[in-house]
């Protein structure tokens, strides 16, 4: 179990990342690709990235290169996962590229100790193995990575939305509480069901939380604790992070393919660009739907400085239960659309 103690003032100096960690997303992945049921839970990714890797012919460098220095065990060194990354894939290769040679020697040292490491590891403290790395990792990321950029994003978003919310309504204490099942809020440890035994004491560092698309079931930490914090999570019911099935029949034809889809998008609340995105439209067209559910009492859109944030309301939540059959008197009519037939007998749903 890891542990990870709070000082009064940690509280203050939490944060939640808004958008994918690329080098945390590569590190996800790989580990995705080294466990049966890991590659049955992303079976939709699974099977494109390595379609990928080997029309780019990079599976052999991947199986040769990549997975021995990130396996899916209690350790793999820490300088892959630099702090820059969170600016973007090109300043986190930057920062591995420049790690010092001593610190990569020793974490290469002790993954070799931990896991056992092939032998051309030892050259990963020179500059010019370096750069050969750092190249394929930016290779890896380009295939497998890259291509569901939009959807990882519309995810990220969801899940932002949704820790923002709860810790309106419940502090900091419903953010920890409601991370992930594996992780229990015990003011003021944080206990997370871990591959080793030990404790973190954040003493004022504050912790960076970083929700992870590739991120399976358990969360990850930095080994090293005299680092900058940071716990890598799950997000949240991605069980199963395939495209989503298309709305039940009933709610298309009360709304349309894709204002349906939008509605469903609206769950966890999102803004015009990050719907466009998910739904794979224009943010002018997004405008338009969201104006029609909005106007339908189905959604609620609130302007903050530069972006419209988009949220369902009671209706519209209740329009997504399964199983919900309003009688027609109760549903407000959508425009460009049928009104709701009044048929005591079948009402409309």
């Amino acid at each position: 179990m890891l542990r990870i103690h709070f000082a009064p003032e940690d509280f203050a100096r939490i944060r939640l990342t808004r958008t994918p960690d690329p080098l945390w997303e590569i590190v996800g992945s790989l580990h995705r690709f080294q466990t049966t049921r890991g590659r049955w839970a992303y079976a939709d990714w699974y099977r494109s990235a390595r379609e990928a890797l080997v029309g780019r012919g990079l599976d052999a460098a991947v199986r040769r290169l990549l997975i021995p220095v990130v396996p899916r065990a209690r350790y793999f060194p820490d300088f892959l996962t630099p702090l820059e990354s969170s600016e973007g894939l090109a300043r986190g290769l930057e920062a591995i590229r420049g790690a010092p040679p001593t610190r990569v020697a020793q974490e290469v040292r002790r993954l070799d100790e931990v896991n056992g490491a092939p032998g051309w590891t030892e050259r990963l403290p020179e500059r010019h193995t370096r750069e050969e790395f750092v190249k394929l990792l930016g290779a890896y990321h380009d295939a497998v990575i890259a291509p569901h950029h939009d959807r990882i994003c519309a995810r990220l978003a969801g899940e932002h939305a949704l820790r923002a919310r709860q810790t309106l309504d419940a502090g900091i204490d419903g953010l920890l509480a409601g991370l992930t099942p594996a992780v229990r809020w015990d003011p003021p440890v944080l206990r997370i069901d871990y591959v080793e035994d030990r404790d973190v004491h954040l003493r004022g560092r504050g912790l960076r939380l970083i929700p992870s698309y590739f991120c399976w079931q358990m969360p990850i930490a930095l080994a090293d604790d005299s680092l900058p914090p940071v716990l890598v999570y799950p997000l949240h019911r991605s069980r199963s992070p395939v495209s989503e099935g298309p709305p039940d029949t009933s709610l298309v034809a009360l709304l349309g393919k894709t204002r349906a889809a939008a509605l469903r998008a609206l769950a966890l609340g999102a803004t015009t660009s990050e719907l466009a995105r998910s739904l794979g439209v224009s943010p002018a067209t997004v405008t338009h739907h969201t104006s029609v559910l909005r106007d339908a009492g189905l959604t609620t859109s609130r302007r903050y400085r530069n972006t419209v944030l988009h949220t369902l309301t009671p209706l519209g939540a209740a329009l997504l239960r399964p199983g919900f059959q309003p009688e027609a008197r109760d549903a407000a009519p959508v425009p460009g659309r049928p009104a709701p037939s009044r048929s005591p007998q079948r009402p409309h749903r």
